[in-house]
């Protein structure tokens, strides 16, 4: 999956328009940090949500970690898959470890998010630990 059409928040949220919706997740580099997630907790369906709302959780063996929304909109869907199986999330952050699906209450509000450079500048130095 390519980033290029993605846009990233600086609380390490993707998210991507797909046919006038928005898939909304967590990066690559967020899901590194956490290791092992073993829990998931999302949004209500229908429920409205503005920018930088606390939507989701995501829970790993090393700590909780809210998910905030990237955009304003309406949460059209959720990854119920991720109940079961949340290490999908650290298999593949960017394709089946999707979290929600927004309706957006202005799409255009996505060009105000890093692109992926952007946000790829502003991670921390890896350290080699």
């Amino acid at each position: 999956m390519s980033t290029s059409e993605m846009r990233f928040t600086r609380a390490h949220c993707w998210i991507r328009l797909e046919g006038g919706r928005a898939v909304v997740g967590i990066t690559d580099y967020a899901q590194e940090q956490m290791s092992d997630l073993t829990f998931v907790e999302l949004p209500e369906v229908g429920e409205q949500v503005e920018a930088e709302d606390e939507v989701a959780v995501v829970e790993s063996v090393k700590a909780a970690n809210d998910v905030f929304a990237p955009i304003a909109g309406t949460i059209v869907e959720v990854n119920e898959a991720l109940l079961e199986q949340p290490e999908l999330v650290n298999q593949d952050p960017f394709g089946k470890g999707w979290l929600f699906k927004m309706a957006p209450a202005d799409p255009a509000e996505i060009d105000d998010l890093l692109d992926a450079d952007a946000y790829e500048a502003q991670l921390p130095l890896d350290d080699d630990e």
